[in-house]
This record gives C-alpha cells, sequence and structure tokens, in this order.
C-alpha cells in the first residue's frame, strides 16, 4: 500500500487545532524515539475544517512502553489492547500500529475469530503499512506526523476524502464479517459528514444486516449513541431504514412500523428533530427521551393487544407493555438502568398529564422528570390533535401565578373531558363495628 505524502506547506492543518494534551502525547512518544501519529477521525475532520470532538493516537510503542511513559496512564480492551492517557477528564487514547492476525501464530491470547469471521481478539502489532490497511474506510486511514508536521495518506483515502466519497478498505463482506458494527459506522460517517457511500462498500449491507445480532448489547448502546445523538439523528435513521438496519437494532419498532403504522414514523422523525435542533443549540439531551421516542410506538400497541386479549383495565396492560418492550429490547440493544427508569417515568407521566384537578397538577410540577415528561407530551400532541388541549392546558398551568393555578385546576371537568381524566373518588369510611356490651 504506497502512501501519499502531503508536506507541511502542502495541507492546512497547525498545531494550533490540536488540543494541548494530545500535542504532550506526541512529543513525548517522538522524543523517546518511537513513531508517533495523530491518527483517523482527528486528521479527516481538521482537512475537511471540521473541529475533531476527540485526538487518537497510533504509534510504534506497545501498550506496555507507552504505561512506562506516562505515570497517569492505564491500559484498557481485551478485544484490542489501548493506553488511555488521562489528563483530568480529557482522554487521550493511544494505540499500538495493527497487525495482521493471520500472519501470527495461532495464539488465541493475541488473536482470535469466530466461526462467521468476526474478529473476537485482535493483540497483533505491526507497521504503520499493516495499521494502514487494518483502518475501516479509506479516510481514516489518514496520519498527522509529529516528527515533520506531515500527512500521509493510504488507500486513496486523501483522494476519497477530496470526492466525499466514503470507501471500505479490503474486501466488505470480509470486513463487515470481521466486525458487522462497520455497516453502521458507515453510514454515521455519510450522515455526519454528507458522504457518498460507494457502490462497493453498501453493495452487502442489507445481506450482512443480521450479523448485528451477533454483537454485544452494551457495546450496540455506545454505537446507537453516535448514530443518533451526534447532531445527526434524522438523516442517520434514514439511512438505517434505507440500509436496512434499523430492524436489527430496534426489532420491536421495526415490527410496529412494518404493520403500516405512519403515524409512528412521523412521531420518531419528529423527536430525532427535536434532539438535533437541541445539539445544534448546544441544549442537553438525554439518551432517555430519545429511546422512550423509539418504544413508544410498541408500548401503545402491546397495550392495546393486552387490553383486547387479556381483558386487563389500561393501566395493567400499559405496566405490562413497558416491561415486555423493555425487556425484549435489551436483548438487542442495553439500556442502562439509569437510563430505562427515566423512560418508565416519561411514559407513566403521559398517564398522569391528564389528571389536572384537585392537588395532582401541583405535584406533578415538583415531579423530577416533569419537564422530559411534558416535553413528549408537546411531541405527541403535533401529530395528535387530541392532545392539544392538554399540552396547551399545562403550557398555561405552568406560566400562571398560583392564584390562576388554582382556577385552572377547579376548571378541568375532568370526568367530561375526551382524555379520560376522572376525579378521585370519595373515599368511603369503613363503618364501624358496635362495641359489644361488657358482661356484668
Amino acid at each position: 500500500m504506497q502512501p501519499v505524502v502531503l508536506e507541511r506547506d502542502q495541507h492546512g492543518i497547525s498545531r494550533r487545532q490540536i488540543s494541548e494534551n494530545a500535542l504532550k502525547v506526541l512529543y513525548r512518544l517522538n522524543k523517546s524515539g518511537f513513531e508517533a501519529y495523530l491518527v483517523g477521525g482527528g486528521v479527516r475532520d481538521l482537512l475537511l475544517g471540521r473541529q475533531p470532538k476527540d485526538f487518537d493516537i497510533a504509534t510504534s510503542a506497545t501498550p506496555e512502553q507507552v504505561k512506562q511513559l506516562f505515570s497517569n496512564s492505564r491500559l484498557v480492551g481485551r478485544r484490542f489492547r489501548l493506553a488511555h492517557v488521562l489528563f483530568g477528564r480529557d482522554v487521550i487514547e493511544v494505540a499500538t500500529f495493527r497487525g495482521h492476525h493471520h500472519e501470527v501464530n495461532n495464539n488465541k491470547n493475541m488473536s482470535s475469530q469466530s466461526s462467521e469471521g468476526m474478529l473476537l481478539r485482535d493483540n497483533v502489532y505491526g507497521t504503520i503499512e499493516e495499521d494502514a490497511e487494518r483502518r475501516d474506510f479509506s479516510i481514516n486511514a489518514l496520519y498527522y506526523n509529529i516528527a515533520d508536521f506531515s500527512v500521509v495518506g493510504f488507500a486513496n483515502g486523501l483522494k476519497d476524502l477530496e470526492a466525499r466519497r466514503l470507501d471500505l478498505i479490503g474486501d466488505p463482506e470480509t470486513r463487515y464479517r470481521e466486525d458487522p458494527v462497520r455497516m453502521i459506522r458507515a453510514v454515521r460517517f455519510a450522515a455526519k459528514l454528507g458522504l457518498t457511500i460507494s457502490p462497493r462498500t453498501e453493495a452487502p449491507i442489507r445481506s450482512l444486516a443480521p450479523l448485528l445480532s451477533d454483537i454485544p448489547p452494551a457495546r450496540l448502546f455506545e454505537e446507537t449513541l453516535k448514530l443518533l445523538l451526534a447532531g445527526h439523528g434524522l438523516e442517520t435513521y434514514r439511512k438505517l431504514r434505507h440500509y436496512e438496519l434499523f430492524a436489527p437494532l430496534f426489532p420491536e419498532a421495526a415490527e410496529v412500523m412494518g404493520q403500516g403504522d405512519n403515524s409512528y414514523g412521523r412521531f420518531l422523525e419528529l423527536a430525532l428533530i427535536n434532539t438535533d435542533e437541541r445539539i445544534a443549540k448546544d441544549m442537553r439531551v438525554t439518551p432517555a427521551f430519545l429511546y422512550a421516542a423509539l418504544l413508544w410506538g410498541p408500548v401503545e400497541t402491546r397495550t392495546q393487544q393486552f387490553m383486547h386479549e387479556g381483558g386487563l383495565n389500561y393501566y395493567d396492560a400499559f405496566l405490562l407493555a413497558m416491561d415486555e418492550v423493555l425487556g425484549r429490547q435489551v436483548k438487542s440493544v442495553a439500556i442502562p438502568r439509569r437510563f430505562s427508569s427515566v423512560v418508565r417515568d416519561i411514559w407513566m407521566l403521559q398517564e398522569r398529564l391528564t389528571k389536572r384537578s384537585g392537588k395532582r397538577p401541583h405535584r406533578l410540577l415538583e415531579h423530577p422528570k416533569f419537564r422530559a415528561g411534558y416535553d413528549f407530551l408537546l411531541l405527541r400532541a403535533e401529530l395528535n390533535p387530541q392532545l392539544k388541549e392538554l399540552a396547551e392546558w399545562w403550557t398555561e398551568f405552568q406560566l400562571a401565578n398560583p392564584v390562576d393555578r388554582q382556577q385552572l385546576s377547579r376548571g378541568a371537568q375532568a370526568r367530561h373531558n375526551q382524555f379520560g381524566d376522572e376525579p378521585r373518588k370519595p373515599r368511603k369510611r369503613p363503618r364501624r363495628r358496635p362495641r359489644k356490651k361488657k358482661e356484668v
């Protein structure tokens, strides 16, 4: 693999654009006699005029040698050993040049593959040329050399970047089988950077999409955060649907969409638009809100099924549906408890927000997840006209002073409104038993 080298005066990357901590690591590795490069997405984004989120480093030093050089480092990873150099909350990831796993002795501690070709362990080290061949896409086979400040590109990466083309290095089917996550990475990069996926790179995706079921749910949780919470969620979602990658990740949601529920698909798009807009405004977003939207359709569907088939009342059917949908979903993409509990709160609040009489609205305002539940209601109201009045009522109630809130609460005729809200039934006092007469 012949590299293309851009000398210092042939590219626009400046050390002022690179984080101070990444430069510290690069300089120390270089002064200690090791090759050291800023690599991958950091170089790619700098060449595109974007500010990288992370600065990753590739080096000829082994993880153990990096550990000896940096007392503020730790070794992580089992599939491929890495060094994390810690500067407070800033983490600089340092990886040793990877080699070809098929060229080493069959040492299971170094390299291992599944029967379907997926790499299970990959602690094989090599040269920069071998490392470039092991990278997934050509636009990530780019290296910024701290020794002479040149940019080294492999596999036509510089040409592909200029053409805004996403091309996989090597045989696509083999590379996808090695790591099926590369399929969703292709979609993510295409959506994030506005790239066109090359025909040979996209050709096997649909047939190999089921391989995502072999990936641990915890890893897919991290990948879905990158997919949908990076500011390009709507475009990424559409590409996932286009390449049939959405169903392996969210089978419950895909099943409802397969039943022709266009309103649910539109609801998901509104949630993603809302998330993208918040990220663009540098506002806080939480995975829980997005997961609540992604799984709301299945919860509603299962609730109705439990009511009709099992004769359950709405509340019991709703609780059962929540448990079942979340239980099935975590088999594909894990949802940590800190998020799944918030998802449940958001869903439960949808029913509680219909109760507007008495002191209940005042208590709901104090609920720690009220705002998330209210925002979710607003999202639902955009597609359901029957919820519009309810959403407007809660908007007015929040802005009103205490006196007006009392009037709004009294005016809510819960028993007769179209949202099914009923006033609390008066509690019956238990009948007192007559005292027994003492025997004389």
